[in-house]
């Protein structure tokens, strides 16, 4: 049996990778919790421990993007409704929400979104079209994205 040279296979990976460009909208979730700008801080917290999500995309009545409130901006609540001796009900989201909201374009490579990501220190982006809320990506979708990769390539040189 001879020796198989492996380089030649990986040229031909590469190119095969480089046409496939993973898209940001391939990895997204669209099955998101959202939040409303009038519901109480504490309705936002009991969701994000039911659904062990660390924040989630704010939405108006016609599923326009309007902030994003995370765990942090619970936090911050909760401290000042402590220091007032203010009770959660009292407050709301749209109070306690980051208003400018930056967001990522679906058709984004998911490794410029990574750099994107690494820039801003941001946990999350939405994604939004035609005026619109349609998915959001995270830190841990371009993981999954990179894994996928990955064990594609594995996949590849070790067949035939």
């Amino acid at each position: 049996m001879g020796i198989k040279s492996f380089q030649g296979a990986r040229k031909q990976q590469q190119t095969t990778a480089q046409a496939t460009a993973l898209k940001v909208r391939d990895y997204m979730s669209t099955n998101l919790i959202t939040f409303r700008p009038e519901q109480t801080v504490q309705e936002v917290v009991e969701s994000l421990i039911k659904y062990k999500i660390s924040g989630g995309p704010v939405v108006n009545d016609r599923q326009e993007l309007v902030g994003i409130i995370s765990e942090g901006d619970c936090l911050k609540q909760l401290s000042e409704s402590r220091y007032y001796n203010m009770p959660l009900e009292h407050d709301n989201v749209e109070k306690r929400m980051a208003k400018d909201v930056e967001t990522i374009d679906g058709n984004m490579d998911v490794f410029d979104a990574a750099n994107k990501f690494l820039n801003s220190k941001r946990r999350r982006f939405p994604i939004v079209e035609n005026g619109k809320l349609v998915g959001q990506i995270s830190q841990k979708d371009i993981l999954k994205a990179a894994l996928e990769l990955k064990g594609e390539n594995w996949n590849s040189t070790t067949k035939g």
